[in-house]
C-alpha cells in the first residue's frame, strides 16, 4: 500500500472523527458530579461504577443482539480481545482509579490516569517502531503541562500506594486507546462496547464477591445543582451518558484517528469535567485552569499538525512507517452509536 493511500482516508475521516472524540470526551467528563451524588449519599464506588458498567451492557443488549444478527462466531474470533478489553481497558481502569483516590487528591489520581496518553505515544515507538516526530514530542509536553494547570495541583499530598495504583489507570487508559484502534473484521464499535461490558461487569462482580472491592448501594435521594432529586437520575445518566455514549463514540473515533491522536484529543474529558462541575456543582475553573485547557488544544493541534505534515497538494505526502493499530483503506463508516 503506497503512502498516499495511508495517510488520504485519514484526512477525510478527522472530522466524523473528532466530532465522535469530543462526545465521547464530554460524556465521560459527566461522570464525576452525577458519580460523586451517589458517592455522598451512601454508595460505594465499586457499587456505582457496577451499576454503571452493568446498566450499560443491558441497554446495549438488543442493539448488540441486531448488529450481529446470529454472527456469534465474531465475538469467538475476537474473544482475547474482548476478555482484555472488558477487563484491563473498562473494569481495571475504573477499579485502579476508584482505588487512588482513596489515598490521593482527584486532581492527582486524574494526572496519574491520563499519563496514558503519554503510554500510547511509548507503546507505538517501543513495539511498532513509530518513533515521535518533534511535533508530537512538543504535543505531549504541552499537554501534561496544560494537565497540570487544569487540575491545580499546587500542595496536593502524594501517597506511594496511590500513584501505584493512578499509573495502573494509566496503563488500562492506554489500553483502551491502542484496543479501541484496532480493525476487528466483522465486530461493530457497538459490540465491542457492548461485549467489553459484559466482560467488565462479570469481572466487576467477581471482585465484589472476593471483596477486593466494597458493594455498597443505596435507594436515598441525591443532590444534583441544589435539588434534589431520586437516586436513579444519577445512575441513568452514569448508564447512558458516561457509559454507553462515552464508549460507543470512543471506540469509533480512535478507529478513525488512530490511538494516538484519539487519546490526545481525549485530553479533553478534563475540561469537560471542569464544566460540568461549574454548572451542576457551582465550582468555577480559576484562570490557571483556563490556561491550562489552552495548552491541552495546543498540544492536540501539535499531535494532529505531526500526522498532517505530509499532506500537501501537489508534493508526495512524507513516508512513515504506517501504525498496524491505525485504520486502513478504506475507511468504512461506523454504525450508528447513539444510544
Amino acid at each position: 500500500m503506497s503512502s498516499t493511500a495511508t495517510v488520504a482516508p485519514r484526512v477525510t475521516a478527522f472530522g466524523p472523527g473528532l466530532t465522535l472524540a469530543l462526545v465521547s470526551a464530554a460524556a465521560f467528563g459527566s461522570s464525576g458530579p452525577f458519580a460523586k451524588a451517589l458517592l455522598d449519599s451512601g454508595w460505594s464506588p465499586g457499587a456505582a461504577v457496577t451499576a454503571r458498567i452493568g446498566g450499560a451492557a443491558l441497554v446495549l443488549l438488543v442493539p448488540s443482539l441486531l448488529l450481529l444478527r446470529g454472527r456469534w462466531h465474531v465475538l469467538r474470533e475476537h474473544a482475547g480481545l474482548l476478555v482484555t478489553y472488558g477487563v484491563v481497558a473498562m473494569a481495571a481502569v475504573q477499579l485502579a482509579f476508584f482505588n487512588a483516590v482513596t489515598t490521593l487528591s482527584v486532581g492527582v489520581a486524574l494526572l496519574l490516569e491520563y499519563l496514558g496518553v503519554v503510554l500510547v505515544v511509548v507503546w507505538l515507538w517501543a513495539r511498532h517502531g513509530q518513533r515521535p516526530r518533534r511535533w508530537t514530542l512538543t504535543g505531549v509536553v504541552l499537554a501534561v503541562a496544560g494537565l497540570l494547570l487544569v487540575l491545580d495541583l499546587g500542595g496536593a499530598s502524594v501517597d506511594l500506594r496511590g500513584v501505584l495504583w493512578g499509573l495502573g489507570a494509566a496503563v488500562g487508559l492506554a489500553t483502551y486507546f491502542v484496543l479501541s484502534a484496532r480493525e476487528a473484521a466483522g465486530l461493530p464499535p457497538l459490540v465491542m462496547a457492548w461485549a467489553g461490558m459484559v466482560v467488565a461487569t462479570l469481572a466487576l462482580l467477581l471482585a465484589g464477591a472476593a471483596g477486593v472491592m466494597p458493594m455498597t448501594a443505596g435507594t436515598a435521594d441525591v443532590v444534583l445543582a441544589g435539588a434534589v432529586v431520586p437516586w436513579w437520575t444519577a445512575v441513568l445518566e452514569l448508564v447512558l451518558l458516561a457509559a454507553v455514549l462515552a464508549y460507543a463514540t470512543g471506540i469509533a473515533a480512535t478507529r478513525r484517528l488512530g490511538s494516538k491522536i484519539a487519546g490526545f484529543i481525549g485530553l479533553t474529558e478534563v475540561m469537560f469535567s471542569l464544566l460540568f462541575a461549574w454548572l451542576l456543582l457551582g465550582e468555577l475553573p480559576v484562570p490557571v485552569q483556563l490556561v491550562g485547557g489552552a495548552f491541552i488544544v495546543a498540544g492536540v493541534l501539535a499531535v494532529r499538525y505531526d500526522e498532517l505534515r505530509g499532506v500537501v497538494p501537489g508534493r508526495r505526502p512524507h513516508r512513515r512507517r504506517r501504525d498496524p493499530l491505525e485504520p486502513t483503506d478504506p475507511v468504512e463508516p461506523a454504525p450508528a452509536v447513539t444510544p
